[in-house]
């Protein structure tokens, strides 16, 4: 049942709503003209994997909905953000991209090729012989260097694509432990995602999310699931190497003190952590569990943090044609969002929150206002006379025939959580889309996410606003200003650096 009065339905009717909804906004923008300069103590990076601006606004509604209203006219933590830009997703090598060049062109500031972590262009996938000397470094590596904490909290594996980026130099994305990899990488000397997650930053101050298995040899079994063991073959065990403190379950990471916690390594699961919508809230941690536990951990340092934060099951919920899930998993990095935005200040906290590819997912069909968003179009085809859902992917596993025709919807049940929509083109598995992301961001130097960027840009500016890196010319220590003559526009300093990033 829709609650009327919060979704002001009769309120709209009334145009002097609108107007003054939109005097307000003005009020509101016109603050923007007084820049916020600030040098960013903090930098937060919000990745929803596969989080297409469809899915953004199919998870602001499905917000709405949870709450009892239309669904529409409400905001997501990210639609709050002042500013707004576009980002170009493509891969060197690919025009529709995958998480892993993406996750180097915004975490390591270069374009790279799809199936690549860590590694510049040169490298080429699943050839060891192409890693050394292409290798990159993250903004999580910048940070560390320049004395801040830094934190990865993901619901994917640790060793996945996303947070790979962030530690790791690997032509193959799927290199997870040694247990993955050719026989002929290993003797070349190629290292796994897991072991260099342990080797290349040592000191990650936080870590949370799945993969306990590529951490454990293989007669080793998991402490939650006995029949589940680890994959590694040289014998190493993982977990026991890391120095901080290591919790596998929701209680043991809820019960610490994050004020006396310097290092963390929390693995939830063998692989993926569960949907949101089948965790078990008993011992699996929510995002924005975790979340808060980075934060206040990360806070501990004076000289600030740097967190990656990985919404990444959006994209396998859409892989699997199950938009219910990838929604859900969505409005959860959302509730993320709204939660870490309470325990730091725009004042010194540059937060950004972007995706690294979008879907062939879609709604439309002339829905009506409040139409849950897993509803059906308030038609039938006019060519085959059947029912459809809202939401439809461009192909996938939701491709199925009966009899050589469509499947008439209103025989399923369409609103379960692992309904599989409709596709166009049989898949086993949906793909990416190729369209450009949005990335909302807000606090310091956030006006210099704007309009439409290549995705490598994004570390550029984070690492500016925060004085580390390549572009520290224009900081002033001690001060939490910066110099007003070096942002006065346009510099020539500035335009030489943004020729050589276009080159």
């Amino acid at each position: 049942m829709l609650n009327v009065s919060m979704c002001c339905a009769e309120e709209e009717k009334n145009p002097s709503f609108w107007n003054a909804w939109a005097q307000r906004t003005l009020k509101d923008a016109l603050t923007l003209q007084v820049l916020n300069r600030n040098i960013a103590k903090n930098l937060i990076l919000f990745l929803g994997d596969g989080m297409g601006v469809p899915t953004v606004t199919a998870a602001r509604i499905l917000k709405g909905q949870l709450n009892g209203c239309y669904g529409e006219e409400v905001q997501l933590e990210m639609d709050k953000f002042p500013y707004v830009a576009l980002a170009k997703t493509y891969n060197t090598d690919a025009q529709v991209a995958d998480s892993a060049g993406t996750a180097t062109a915004y975490l390591c500031g270069v374009k790279a090729n799809e199936g690549t972590v860590g590694v510049s262009a040169a490298a080429v996938r699943g050839q060891c012989n192409t890693t050394q000397g292409n290798e990159v470094t993250s903004i999580l590596k910048w940070a560390k260097d320049a004395g801040k904490s830094v934190g990865i909290v993901t619901t994917t594996r640790v060793n996945h694509a996303t947070p790979s980026a962030a530690y790791a130099h690997c032509v193959d994305r799927d290199w997870y432990s040694d247990g993955e990899m050719p026989p002929e990488a290993v003797q070349a000397g190629c290292k796994d995602i897991a072991r260099q997650l342990m080797e290349n930053i040592p000191n990650i101050n936080v870590i949370m999310g799945g993969g306990r298995k590529y951490m454990l040899p293989e007669n080793t079994s998991d402490v939650e699931y006995p029949s589940t063991r680890g994959t590694r073959k040289d014998g190493r065990n993982l977990i026991e190497e890391w120095r901080g403190y290591y919790v596998w379950n929701k209680k043991d990471l809820l019960s610490i003190n994050p004020s006396s916690v310097d290092y963390l390594m929390g693995l939830f699961e063998p692989g993926d952590l569960p949907y949101d919508l089948e965790r078990n809230t008993s011992m699996d941690p929510s995002l924005t569990e975790m979340v808060e536990v980075a934060v206040k951990i990360l806070k501990n340092n004076p000289e600030g943090f740097y967190l990656l934060v990985e919404g990444g099951r959006i994209d396998h919920g859409h892989h699997e044609g199950k938009a219910k899930q990838a929604l859900h998993e969505a409005v959860e990095m959302d509730r993320a969002i709204g939660h870490a935005g309470l325990l730091t200040s725009p004042h010194d906290t540059l937060t950004v929150v972007t995706a690294d590819h979008s879907h062939v997912f879609d709604f439309g069909g002339y829905t009506r206002r409040g139409n849950s968003i897993f509803g059906l179009a308030p038609m039938v085809s006019d060519v085959d006379q059947k029912p459809f859902t809202a939401i439809l992917y461009g192909n996938g596993p939701g491709f199925k025939l009966v009899n050589g025709s469509r499947v008439n919807v209103s025989t399923v049940d369409y609103q379960q959580n692992n309904y599989q929509a409709q596709a166009a083109v049989p898949l086993r598995m949906e793909t990416h889309g190729g369209e450009d992301v949005a990335v909302f961001s807000r606090g310091p130097m956030a006006h210099l996410l704007h309009g439409v960027q290549e995705q490598n840009y994004i570390p550029h500016v984070m690492a500016y606003a925060a004085c580390i890196g390549q572009n520290k010319d224009h900081c002033q220590k001690g001060n939490s200003a910066v110099r007003s003559s070096a942002l006065a526009p346009p510099t020539l300093g500035l335009v030489i650096t943004v020729t050589w990033l276009l080159c």
